[in-house]
């Protein structure tokens, strides 16, 4: 039984979110390399605008808006439900290596399969599916154990090693390569929102609009999970089966963002960890939070980064390094 004070905490932070979602979004299609000030945003929205204005607004801002709230919110529920299953609180679709096996899988796709301009947003997620899938299973193979079962600090220390080797296969793949290909795939590793267009967003949405609620609705079985394995059996919970749904969920969300977002690390291990630390560990709680939070982190890390630098700014994958990584060592600091 969930105490009433904490649903109504939860509820007025879910508000205090979505206010800041909406706040930032309004801030970000107004500024930028081609401004749109903020009192002819509103006659823009209802079609009074010139247009530029329209263009700037419905071709370049909100799309972009939009990708990187839906991108954020996947990355942190991935990033929830990998903390949950594998009992690590620093695993991260980002740090383990899920999404450099999605980047090569991209990669190879992108540069040695015929690309058809109709069928390839839609074909992105599903081959970077396909790379972070393969990776997360020999990932979870070489740091479990039958004695002991999953071993957290393993699960990281493999992790980091196969993302390690997945950047250098990367490096291998596009030294041959022509330099257009060269400049996304860079483009990419940096995390760049290269996927800026409506089509990205409906390659996007049924991934997240299936995973998400299922994830929600497995929150009780993702409270179990958290707990040591005997006491998970002895409360009835078939752990083999719903570890192993829940982590093709993490994967097939951190894989979705990543391929129209670009190499995104930290969002999956921030965002779950503010929002524990607002509401609690209980996994009802804190998840709508955490997906708002991871929502607004990514859209605010693009805000700022695109506007640092013209005309191109800096990577949004570089701004949630930047925070990310020395909380990344405040983290691992505090659990040894």
């Amino acid at each position: 039984m969930i105490h009433p004070s904490l649903v109504k905490k939860q509820r007025i932070l879910m508000l205090g979110f979505l206010v800041l979602i909406v706040m930032t979004a309004v801030i970000s299609l107004s500024i930028g390399y081609a401004s749109l000030s903020f009192d002819r945003l509103f006659p823009t929205i209802l079609g009074e605008g010139t247009f530029k204005e329209e263009f700037v607004l419905f071709s370049i801002r909100l799309p972009r808006i939009l990708i990187t709230l839906l991108a954020g919110m996947a990355l942190a529920v991935s990033g929830a439900i990998l903390q949950g299953v594998t009992r690590n609180d620093l695993a991260d679709p980002g740090i383990i290596g899920i999404n450099s096996g999605a980047g090569v899988a991209i990669a190879v796709f992108f540069l040695y399969f015929p690309i058809d301009a109709g069928t390839f947003i839609y074909l992105l997620p599903v081959v970077a599916f396909a790379g972070a899938l393969l990776i997360a299973c020999l990932i979870f193979l070489f740091s479990y154990s039958k004695r002991v079962g999953f071993q957290p600090v393993k699960l990281i220390l493999v992790g980091v090693g196969f993302s390690m080797a997945m950047s250098g296969t990367m490096v291998i793949l596009i030294s041959s390569s022509e330099r257009e290909k060269v400049d996304f795939i860079s483009k990419w590793l940096a995390g760049s929102i290269w996927g800026t267009d409506w089509p990205f967003i409906l390659a996007l949405l049924p991934w997240l609009v299936i995973l998400i609620p299922f994830t929600l609705l497995k929150a009780q079985q993702l409270n179990l999970l958290s707990l040591q394995e005997e006491t998970a059996i002895g409360v009835g919970v078939s752990i083999g089966k719903e570890r192993f749904v829940l982590l093709l969920a993490a994967v097939a969300l951190a894989a979705a963002a990543v391929s129209v977002t670009g190499g995104i690390a930290f969002i999956g291990l921030m965002a779950p960890h503010l929002a524990k630390a607002l509401v609690g560990r209980r996994n009802q709680l804190y998840l709508p939070i955490a997906i708002l939070l991871g929502g607004w982190l990514l859209l605010l890390a693009d805000t700022i980064g695109r506007n640092l630098a013209d005309p191109e700014g800096i990577a949004a994958g570089i701004m949630t390094a930047l925070i990310g990584a020395p909380y990344f060592i405040y983290l691992l600091l505090k659990l040894k």
